[in-house]
């Protein structure tokens, strides 16, 4: 019964959550970690054990990931990187024939979240407002620019002045011209949501975000507010949905009958460590979902509010490293 967590990079706390949890079902069992650079990533240093992969763009990755789990008797694949979502999603039924779970949302949910565009519509349709997208030709300003399939807020602008516009950003037509939600007057929430196998929302934890650096938060609070039933009122099933799910809003600060839909993520947070030590336990659910084949049969909302996570970093040492 021994886990593997893919593209493991940074996820140091991520990974010890697994450890934790799986040693209290499976005491001998063991949580893998993989990366195409393992001994540059923290998140295998800290695995029971770890290997190198190949790139996830590579042909031999799902082969090679397949025979990975037959070997080390791998029962449960958690997938962590963006760029693989849909791949594994689509390849979900080839672990599944091989004995290999894979906690992974459909294709269809995820191509969804991939694409900022499609993901707007679907908010739309669960009467959730969001950003007006302005015609390249016909914007106000200031306006805020981002990919349609990006992450991590790479390749992301907020334009204040005409001059600060490119070729690049009329021109390329992955960009997308958004409206700009001032943070003086909302606060940016990234909500990690819990859908068991029916896809049925089973907890909802929203964390502000106080500081981000590169795209993760540094600085958060847990926090009990209008998000938690704003959620549970309009997104409590979602087809395909599994797992961890991390959807991102705007709650005005002043009125929080203004909520804007910003993007969702099919898979952990970067900042989902303070769910977990809220008491919001995803890997345990997960556990006993896939390892025990058990059933989350009740709403949990007894997670500890206000909690705040003040990030630092840290060393892990590698001795003998000839690289």
């Amino acid at each position: 019964m021994n886990i593997l967590v893919t593209s493991a990079g940074r996820r140091v706390s991520l990974v010890r959550a697994f450890q934790k949890e799986l040693k209290k079902a499976f005491p001998n069992a063991k949580v893998f970690a993989s990366d195409v650079s393992p001994l540059l990533s923290a998140g295998c240093q800290v695995a029971d054990d770890y290997f190198e992969v190949p790139r996830i763009d590579e042909p031999s990755y799902i082969e090679f990931l397949l025979n990975l789990c037959s070997q080390k008797e791998i029962k449960l694949v958690i997938p962590t990187i963006d760029t693989g979502l849909l791949m594994l999603s689509e390849k979900k039924r080839l672990f599944e024939d091989a004995g290999i779970k894979v906690l992974i949302s459909s294709p269809e949910f995820v191509k969804k979240c991939r694409d900022k565009r499609i993901i707007h519509d679907f908010f739309t349709s669960n009467d959730i407002s969001i950003a007006k997208e302005y015609a390249k030709d016909n914007y106000e300003l200031p306006l805020f620019i981002k990919p349609i399939d990006g992450s991590r807020s790479v390749n992301t602008f907020l334009i204040k002045d005409e001059s600060e516009l490119t070729e690049d950003h009329f021109s390329n037509d992955k960009l997308m011209f958004l409206e700009y939600l001032d943070h003086d007057k909302f606060d940016e929430f990234t909500c990690d949501l819990y859908y068991d196998k029916t896809n049925q929302l089973k907890c909802a934890v929203p964390r502000k975000r106080i500081e981000v650096r590169e795209g993760e938060v540094y600085k958060a609070v847990a926090r009990k507010n209008v998000l938690v039933d704003y959620i549970i009122d309009r997104i409590s099933f979602i087809d395909g949905a599994v797992g961890c799910i991390t959807a991102q809003f705007f709650l005005h600060k002043e009125d929080d009958s203004k909520v804007y839909g910003i993007e969702i993520n099919p898979r952990f947070g970067g900042g989902y460590p303070l769910s977990y030590m809220a008491g919001a336990n995803f890997p345990k659910w997960i556990i006993e979902e896939y390892l025990l084949d058990k059933t989350i049969s009740d709403k949990f909302n007894s997670w500890e509010n206000d909690l705040l996570m003040i990030r630092y970093d840290d060393e892990i040492l590698v001795h003998g490293y000839k690289g």
